[in-house]
């Protein structure tokens, strides 16, 4: 079986090129052509060794991943989904502003974390993407689009792994993918512009400090535990508290000043005026320790699965006051792409679900239900 490429960082790839009897030098070359002009052909390879481009034919392949359809918003942004295979289908999201060209990528086929506003957890879990699927969607994007707008400079400045599954459960083909989005020999980001999300898997997040430091995300959507759990269970394992201590210690290694902090703007559950003043209780405790928080207000994109609403905006806007009053930066996030069903939370893709979540969610969204309708009681809705 012939090695597939974009499996390997820089590192990984002269290892390769060693055990072709080649100088670790020639991976540099072979990593140029790959990532940054997008050859698939070795023979197109022409500064590369004769004899190492006549071992390659044989010994590796760059495939690209299979696309399955595209859609175009009519905001610019532009959803694809991909075939991984075993009956499993990706999604990757590119959006164009006016400064910068964002990607969003997934890490998972599905995702295991369930939280109850995200469409790709009630679609259930598969399994974890390899390193070359990960970077693969870069590696498409990138060179399709340099393609399409006719371009030979850069089109892809920031990478968000905010796309389907949850990246620190997937760490070890994260972390090839992350160096090869960060070498200048392949994509040359910056790690301030490279941003993993996480629903808060505190043993990685201390890995991540350690072996590869880009901008952290982190998913919060309430100010207590209760709450938090009832949204987002990976929190019964790593309470609030917990998970802001990590973040704490992430920061220290960070390339921002800051951690961004995630905030979908439920109705009725988790976007009252109480919930914002917890919220900035809860960050002033932790700022003692120097933590540094933005916080990102996320409206809620709805799918029938999951009984939730979108926050009114005078609901939002009144919320991002109370932060803004004390002294947090906030931003309320434009939805890009919901004609596509390619905004925050609607990603989906078509899983195979051989771990039981969406019979698992079912009997959790009843309990979930009820105590939504207490929180409209409480607060006169």
């Amino acid at each position: 079986m012939t090695a597939n490429l974009l499996d390997y960082d820089l590192e990984g790839l002269a290892a390769f090129c060693e055990g072709l009897g080649e100088k670790r030098f020639r991976a540099t070359q072979l990593f140029r052509w790959i990532h940054q002009k997008g050859a698939t052909d070795f023979a197109q390879m022409t500064d590369l060794a004769k004899s190492l481009r006549e071992k390659l034919p044989a010994s590796a392949h760059i495939p690209s991943l299979k696309v399955v359809s595209r859609h175009d918003s009519a905001d610019g942004t532009i959803k694809w989904l991909f075939d991984v295979g075993a009956g499993d289908v990706i999604e990757t999201v590119f959006i164009p502003e006016s400064d910068r060209g964002t990607l969003c990528i997934s890490s998972q086929a599905g995702c295991a974390v369930g939280c109850r506003f995200c469409s790709t957890g009630h679609q259930g879990f598969s399994r974890n993407l390899t390193t070359a699927e990960i970077i693969g969607q870069l590696w498409f994007a990138e060179h399709f689009l340099r393609l399409h707008l006719s371009r030979s400079d850069r089109v892809v400045s920031n990478v968000v792994m905010m796309g389907m599954g949850e990246p620190l459960q997937n760490y070890s083909q994260l972390l090839p993918a992350l160096r090869v989005m960060l070498d200048d020999h392949a994509y040359g980001l910056s790690r301030r512009r490279v941003t993993v999300s996480t629903s808060g898997v505190v043993p990685m997040m201390d890995r991540l400090a350690k072996d590869c430091p880009v901008a952290l995300a982190v998913s919060l959507h309430a100010p207590e535990d209760a709450l938090r759990s009832n949204l987002v269970p990976l929190n019964k394992k790593y309470p609030i508290a917990e998970l802001l201590d990590a973040c704490g210690r992430y920061q220290g290694a960070a390339p921002r000043d800051f951690i961004t902090f995630e905030y979908c703007m439920l109705d009725g559950v988790n976007d009252q005026a109480e919930h914002a003043h917890q919220l900035v209780a809860l960050m002033r405790e932790h700022a003692v320790s120097g933590l540094s928080c933005k916080f990102n207000l996320i409206p809620f994109n709805p799918f029938p699965a999951s009984g939730l609403k979108r926050s009114g905006m005078p609901q939002v806007m009144v919320f991002a006051k109370i932060l803004m009053d004390a002294g947090m930066v906030t931003t309320v996030r434009k939805t890009r792409g919901d004609d596509i069903d390619a905004a925050c939370g609607q990603l989906a893709g078509d899983v195979q679900d051989r771990t039981g979540v969406q019979q698992r969610m079912a009997t959790q969204r009843q309990g979930m239900l009820k105590g939504i309708k207490v929180v409209s009681r409480e607060v006169g809705v």
